[in-house]
């Protein structure tokens, strides 16, 4: 229990790094270098990398100590915590080789101190109050070194630290699995999309009268072996050109301070684009349960963030309120499968043209939606097709609701653990029904 285990400080069981400043004149495009981990590619417990910047492989001279190991807890410095949560997370096989960037801080646990053990006391709410209480700056909220040395926190025998790490480690791989899953059931759903509704290669070898290549005869009769002329060029013939506010709603979200929760007990969470980005209400405003239900999200709902940081995702957090710089999309005439990949192919295009308004924050306008063209098939074709793409896509949100319900099991079971007031036995109980 805790009142038989000694408090520390972290000073006394870790070493902390902060990073070297790497030049961004001499960074490389990611995949031509070593990867660097700024603060921007860390999130909630978890590392972005989609946005990697690398430094030359040829470049390494005397940046030995910068390069972070298995199990190694970084912090951002600066920033340390948004509305989604606190920015911290720790290095998996997958993450190395990367080098550290200054104002994100590495802590390395030394002999007497598990470093899963360390993960979960960064990740535990007591940090993160601490970090509320300590850090510094208006603009740019930051924490010192030393300050993240400073906290201290209940240290159990080595033994048990390695239990507590292992038992919420198991959470956390089957949710890392999770996720790894649902990246291959979306790269899979889009590279479809992309063969049959983009490339249209079932029609082009059809055309060219060849077997379209892994389709079985029934779903291969679907499509037709020739093209015609439309204002997207060559389509499949008896396919329309539709822009996609043709077909599809994209919702706007309301300015919800406008509409300020009637209680403490009777409210929605306000998702924004943090809440979007982090798959999660943590940290999230408050607003008024009666809105009008078209402005309600609910889980599976495909959002849309057309503002800042444009993301296009299937909303897995729970219920909330939908604000405003967030589209939510439906459609009476197309399915979900179809108009959320549709509208992710266009995703690239639309961050390209945010990235060029002369703006503080980029954005698309509605014209950009309608200047969006796609072929559509016909109903009938449109609902066999459809059979592949759903079912992975219905796959990826149940993995995502399962994430979301072991993440909460974690979260719950975290801060008894740490705190020695949640015994090891009732936990491990816990996690044998979570995962059964």
């Amino acid at each position: 229990m805790q009142s038989e285990w000694a408090t520390t400080a972290l000073a006394d069981c870790v070493d902390l790094l902060t990073g070297f400043p790497f030049k961004s004149a001499r960074y490389v495009p990611n995949g031509e270098g070593i990867r660097l981990l700024r603060g921007d590619n860390v999130a909630q417990g978890t590392l972005r990398w989609e946005d990697a910047r690398c430094w030359p492989a040829e470049e390494l001279a005397d940046l030995g100590d910068y390069f972070l190991q298995k199990d190694d807890v970084v912090l951002a410095m600066d920033r340390p915590w948004i509305a989604a949560g606190l920015k911290f997370a720790y290095i998996r096989e997958s993450d190395m080789p990367s080098l550290l960037v200054q104002r994100v801080a590495r802590l390395r646990a030394r002999r007497h101190l598990d470093a899963r053990y360390l993960r979960y006391v960064i990740g535990g709410a007591a940090f993160t109050d601490y970090v509320l209480g300590v850090q510094t700056g208006t603009a740019v909220p930051h924490i010192s070194r030393q300050q993240i040395l400073t906290f201290r926190f209940p240290l159990p025998p080595l033994n048990i630290q390695r239990e507590v790490g292992a038992l919420l480690g198991c959470l956390d791989d089957r949710i890392h699995l999770l996720r790894q899953t649902n990246a291959t059931l979306e790269s899979i759903a889009q590279a479809l999309f992309k063969s049959w509704f983009i490339d249209f290669d079932p029609v082009r070898a059809k055309a060219e009268g060849r077997e379209p290549e892994g389709l079985n005869p029934a779903t291969a009769a679907l499509f037709p072996g020739e093209f015609e002329e439309s204002a997207l060029g060559l389509i499949p013939r008896g396919w329309e050109a539709r822009s996609l506010d043709s077909f599809a709603r994209y919702l706007n979200g309301l300015a919800l301070q406008k509409f300020p929760a009637e209680g403490d007990d009777d409210y929605l969470p306000v998702i924004k684009i943090a809440q979007l980005r982090a798959g999660n209400i943590v940290g999230a405003d408050r607003a008024s349960a009666r809105l009008k239900p078209e402005y309600v999200v609910r889980d599976g709902d495909v959002l849309f963030s057309w503002s800042g940081s444009l993301e296009v995702e299937f909303w897995c957090g729970g219920d909330g309120a939908l604000n405003q710089h967030l589209f939510k999309v439906t459609s009476d005439e197309v399915p979900k499968w179809f108009y959320y990949l549709a509208t992710r192919h266009f995703l690239p295009n639309f961050r390209e043209i945010a990235a060029h308004k002369a703006t503080t924050m980029g954005h698309i306008q509605r014209k950009h939606l309608t200047e969006a063209k796609i072929a559509l098939p016909p109903a009938s074709v449109m609902c066999e097709l459809g059979r592949h793409a759903a079912s992975l896509l219905e796959r990826r949100v149940t993995n995502s609701l399962q994430a979301r319900e072991l993440a909460n099991l974690r979260d719950t079971l975290l801060p008894r653990l740490i705190s020695g007031k949640l015994r090891l036995p009732e936990a491990q109980e816990q996690l044998e029904d979570a995962l059964a």
